[in-house]
């Protein structure tokens, strides 16, 4: 009898073991120096969604080498959608891993929280307030270029993912223009979920220094103020608060006016929505940017990330319904129309004559000249800590704002902007027959662009623009945009030429800069000669230009195409803005 007691106790001490084991992590099974590859990491996920009634695996998409995009949800019903998810009274959060496959602790934080509510039971009371989603790999063929040489800044794992998608899309500066299938795919999920809170996980290159963990928030202006006022004074003060208190003190991710020297001093600026922080500030939600240091063994780093997702959720539960709240009247500010009645800011600068000192946990360091180049380089040692004292420059100054008009047109053959829009879940109306409207648009001149490729884009850099009032007739096809709708921040920044990210500055425009029909010297001589006798305004232009650029003379062909485009055979479309703007 005894004997089978103690075999009883054995065996359930073996079979409690055999549970436990079936759910330990790639990540932690490896002694926290390894990750997993897509296989494994989806099958994990597939398990969780076997193991608990809380966790749903699901898809949201394919990528271009035919993978599919992951999303897990875990609530505390088992529910699924967004609709039902908030008929219970919870609030939403996205957490996105992987963007940049490299940087991989997020995974790893997530299948391990993932695991510690739905089969532990670790800090479950705080799904009764709030849902989690998390994409565990998001740019999943980047994933699978997988190897120990992808990151040579980098302090593990063993290996790795690849920075890009197998299109060589950087997904981390994809957010508004959506090039990328999966970000397609990720916008359509955004936008039929829109997450009360969101994070996105990374790891940083740059300096070293003591910090395991930074993040970026957007408390700028390029938010709604009533979000940003409860991300000043509530979020931030308490996310930083109880990540020092785990000892992992934390700082906000900043760059250095020197690369590579933080004594140089640190600035920060509002993020520009090709980014998912500063995309998702435009969308009137709150993002964090996670940024483990690169340097930090792999562990801590992990352990961070983790830490600094479940302290998220803590401070959500306690702030549901502020959060809520100030969402709302960032909504309803939007919808409303309210929107169009102030300058709304579409391009920020950080002011680099003011600054405030603040304490830096830095190492110090050590700088050499280069037996190779003229440059610098830096020498750190981590064995040596060192708290500097610096200026921050961190006051945001608004360099552009537009007006918002009570709506917008595109003409229907504008197919891939049409598309972009349709993508970002943005309301539009299609106009049945050719109609003419009286807009407001702009005329360009002077345009430059990059000399090279950025992601895939030759940007248009430079040009000078002028107002400009027409009629003018829209196909049946185009689309009317009303302004006064929940993505209302997201219309400008596609559509305002100014703002920072603005499809004209990534090229979709690129066309109207070309001309197309020419006329010869010898025709346009007598022209020419004609129109400066007979008419004033002409001449006057003419004569200003001459005074401006006497060089311009020279340029027998470029005189006579000014003059031509003075006569009734210019393209009266040539460097004209086809959006058109109703107010």
């Amino acid at each position: 009898m005894k004997k089978a007691l103690i075999l009883l106790t054995f065996l359930s001490a073996y079979i409690a073991l055999t549970a436990q084991n079936q759910w330990i992590t790639y990540y932690e099974a490896s002694d926290y120096l390894e990750t997993p590859r897509y296989d494994e990491t989806i099958d994990y996920c597939k398990r969780l969604d076997t193991g608990s009634n809380m966790v749903t695996y699901t898809t949201f998409g394919v990528s271009p080498q035919g993978r599919d995009l992951p999303l897990v949800i875990l609530d505390k019903d088992g529910l699924s959608s967004p609709g039902e998810i908030r008929n219970q009274g919870r609030i939403i959060l996205l957490v996105q891993c992987c963007i940049h496959p490299g940087e991989s602790e997020g995974k790893d934080a997530m299948l391990m929280l993932l695991r510690d509510f739905a089969i532990y039971g670790e800090e479950e009371h705080l799904l009764d307030d709030v849902s989690l989603m998390v994409i565990p790999v998001f740019n999943v063929d980047g994933h699978e270029r997988f190897g120990p040489y992808n990151r040579i800044n980098q302090n593990g794992p063993k290996e790795m993912g690849w920075r890009v998608t197998a299109q060589n899309y950087n997904l981390n500066r994809d957010f508004l223009k959506a090039d990328a299938p999966e970000m397609q795919d990720w916008l359509k999920l955004y936008n039929n979920w829109l997450p009360e809170f969101f994070i996105d996980c990374h790891t940083t290159d740059g300096a070293d220094y003591q910090y395991v963990i930074t993040y970026a928030l957007e408390t700028f202006g390029n938010m709604d103020p009533h979000i940003t006022e409860w991300v000043n004074n509530a979020y931030e003060p308490e996310i930083t608060k109880q990540m020092f208190d785990l000892n992992f003190p934390v700082f906000r991710y900043v760059s250095f006016r020197q690369w590579h020297n933080p004594k140089s001093g640190l600035y920060s600026h509002a993020s520009p929505p090709m980014l998912s922080q500063g995309y998702t500030a435009i969308r009137n939600r709150p993002g964090l940017l996670i940024e483990t240091h690169m340097l930090k063994p792999y562990k801590p780093r992990v352990e961070s990330t983790y830490h600094m997702v479940l302290e998220t959720m803590k401070i959500l539960q306690k702030e549901k319904n502020i959060l809520t709240e100030a969402i709302q009247k960032a909504d309803e500010f939007c919808i409303s129309g309210d929107i169009a009645r102030h300058p709304l800011p579409v391009k920020f600068d950080t002011d680099m004559s003011d600054s405030v000192m603040v304490e830096f946990l830095g190492v110090e360091y050590e700088m050499f000249e280069s037996d190779i180049t003229n440059g610098v380089w830096y020498k750190y040692d981590s064995t040596k800590p060192a708290t500097f004292t610096l200026p921050m420059f961190d006051k945001p100054v608004i360099s552009e704002t537009v007006n918002l008009p009570k709506a917008y047109i595109i003409p229907v053959e504008w197919t891939e902007v049409i598309d972009r829009i349709k993508a970002h879940g943005i309301d539009y109306n299609v106009i049945r027959e050719d109609t003419e409207y009286t807009v407001e648009s702009y005329r360009f001149s002077n345009p430059r662009w990059s000399n090279r490729p950025y992601e895939n884009h030759m940007r248009l850099q430079q040009y000078d623009m002028e107002d400009m009032t027409e009629n003018r007739v829209y196909p049946a096809g185009s689309i009317l945009i009303h302004t006064n709708q929940q993505a209302a921040r997201a219309i400008a920044h596609i559509l305002e030429p100014r703002a920072s990210d603005s499809y004209l500055s990534w090229g979709f425009f690129n066309p109207v800069f070309e001309q197309k029909e020419y006329s010869e010297t010898y025709v346009m001589e007598p022209m020419a000669k004609k129109m400066l006798e007979e008419n004033p305004d002409i001449k006057a232009a003419f004569d200003k230009r001459v005074e401006e650029n006497p060089e311009w003379l020279k340029n027998q062909w470029g005189v006579m195409n000014w003059f031509y485009h003075q006569t009734p055979w210019g393209d009266p479309k040539y460097m004209v803005y086809p959006v058109g703007k109703i107010y």
